[in-house]
């Protein structure tokens, strides 16, 4: 159990702090619209996940293995990212106050997550394989795996929020006109990154 716990832990803190989609949106929307703006977004992979994790299971890695479905993912996440970059470049002004929904910043994170490739992957090609191997004879300690991956998969996304999110109010205006264009170039190149991996996974099915 405390070998799963501990395995959970690596894989959630190396998910939270690598370079994506999500991570770049949590840093985005914590200077839009600050901390609790940033930290919904951090909070999109329990909103997510679930459906992936349950379907993974369920069909034993049969999302992951599939490249059409993976292609089509791909390619609409792709579409969404640029979006998101076109926001970005079309002249927000992210010193200005936040003033929309407060649900958007989390259903922003949950569309950027959910047509990402990269959580089924995960799940049907690694976390769903081995908790299909542990739970006839370590029940709780894939509940324990799980608790331990999201705690810091989120955690490490809420930490940076704070640190983006408090930082805010001290940072010049010159800055987030910078960093909104920054920020904007980096969905992009994800958005073509996604679009590359889309066809990479459809040409695999012809």
């Amino acid at each position: 159990m405390v070998d799963l716990f501990a395995a959970g832990l690596v894989l959630g803190l190396a998910a939270g702090i690598s370079p994506g989609p999500l991570l770049t949106l949590v840093i985005l929307e914590s200077l839009r619209g600050g901390l609790a703006a940033g930290v919904r977004v951090a909070f999109a992979p329990l909103v997510t996940d679930f459906p992936i994790v349950v379907a993974t299971l369920w069909l034993l890695g049969g999302i992951g293995r599939n490249p059409i479905l993976l292609g089509l993912i791909a390619l609409l996440g792709g579409c969404y990212l640029l979006w998101l970059a076109w926001e970005g470049v079309s002249g927000t002004d992210l010193s200005a106050p936040f003033s929309s929904d407060p649900s958007a910043s989390l259903w922003k994170g949950v569309l950027a997550n959910f047509l990402s490739p990269h959580p089924y992957l995960f799940w049907a090609l690694v976390g769903g394989p081995l908790m299909a191997a542990a739970w006839p004879r370590h029940g709780w300690g894939v509940m324990a795996f799980v608790a331990g991956f999201y705690l810091l998969l989120v955690g490490s996304k809420v930490a940076v929020a704070v640190l983006v999110g408090r930082s805010r109010s001290h940072l010049p205006a010159s800055f987030f006109r910078v960093a909104n264009r920054l920020l904007a170039f980096l969905l992009l190149g994800f958005a073509l990154i996604l679009f590359r991996d889309g066809w990479r996974f459809l040409a695999l099915s012809f």
